[in-house]
C-alpha cells in the first residue's frame, strides 16, 4: 500500500492531509524517515511510526447522514459546526467523502476508509449526484434549455448538467432536479449564478443509486461496507 494511503487508512489524516505529514518528514518506516508519498509499504512487516507513535490500520467505518445546513464538511473548523460531530459515540478519525457546501443538504458519507474515498470520488468512477434546488423565481422551458447545453463557470471549464427537469412540487417552476457526475466545488450553485438564477435551498437526493428518504436532518446510519456499496451501485434508500 502506498504511504499516504496507508496513514489514510490509519485514521491519521485524508489522503491529502497525509502528502503533507510525510513531506514535513515526521513518518518514519522501519526506523528511516520517508519524504514520498507513493513509498510503497509492507502492510504485514513495515512498521510504520508518525511522530514516533507506531500507525495500525483502522477497522473501517461507514456512515451515512442526512447532513443539515451550517454543518462544515471538515473534521475540524475553527469557526463552524463540522458534520463529523453529528456522528454520535466513534472513535475513529471520519473523514466526509466529497463535499457539500455549508448551506446544502442531504446525503453524505463519512468513513475513515481512504481507498473507499478515491475509489467513489475519482471521476473514472462516473458516480452520479442527483440535487434538488429552489430557485430564487420561477424557471421556464427555455432557460430550461438553455441550462442542459451548460455555462463555462471559469476560463476553460465548461460545465453541464447529465439532466435538469422542473419538479412538481410549490412554489410552482421553482424547484428542479439536477444531476451531475463531475462534483466541482459549489457547481450546482455557480450554474444557477450563470443562468440568471440563486439557489435559495439545496439538497443532495442521490449519491449513485441510493437515495434519501427515511433519515431525517441530522440523522445517520451505520453501514458495513458491502450494504454501501450495494447501495451505490445497485440501489437503496437511506
Amino acid at each position: 500500500m502506498r504511504l499516504n494511503a496507508y496513514l489514510s487508512s490509519c485514521g491519521a489524516a485524508s489522503r491529502r492531509k497525509s502528502e503533507t505529514i510525510i513531506l514535513s518528514g515526521r513518518v518514519q518506516v522501519n526506523g528511516k524517515i520517508v519524504l514520498a508519498p507513493f513509498f510503497d509499504v509492507d502492510t504485514e512487516n513495515d512498521t510504520v511510526t508518525l511522530d514516533r507513535k507506531p500507525l495500525k490500520i483502522s477497522q473501517h467505518v461507514y456512515y451515512v447522514i442526512n447532513k443539515p445546513a451550517g454543518y462544515v464538511c471538515a473534521a475540524s473548523d475553527k469557526y463552524d459546526p463540522v458534520v463529523v460531530d453529528l456522528i454520535r459515540g466513534h472513535e475513529e478519525r471520519l473523514y466526509p467523502v466529497g463535499r457539500l457546501d455549508r448551506e446544502s443538504e442531504g446525503l453524505l458519507i463519512l468513513t475513515n476508509d481512504g481507498q473507499f474515498t478515491q475509489s467513489i470520488l475519482h471521476p473514472s468512477k462516473e458516480i452520479r449526484k442527483e440535487y434538488e434546488a429552489l430557485l430564487n423565481i420561477p424557471i421556464n422551458a427555455k432557460q430550461i434549455e438553455r441550462w442542459r447545453k451548460g455555462f463555462e463557470i471559469e476560463e476553460g471549464r465548461h460545465v453541464k448538467p447529465i439532466s435538469i427537469n422542473v419538479m412538481e412540487r410549490e412554489p410552482a417552476n421553482q424547484w428542479v432536479s439536477i444531476v451531475i457526475v463531475e462534483g466541482l466545488k459549489r457547481e450546482v450553485r455557480l450554474m444557477a449564478k450563470s443562468a440568471g438564477f440563486r439557489v435559495e435551498k439545496l439538497i443532495r437526493r442521490k449519491i449513485g443509486k441510493m437515495r434519501l428518504e427515511n433519515l431525517g436532518s441530522g440523522e445517520f446510519v451505520s453501514l458495513s461496507f458491502s450494504e454501501l456499496y450495494t447501495k451505490i451501485f445497485n440501489g437503496g434508500i437511506v
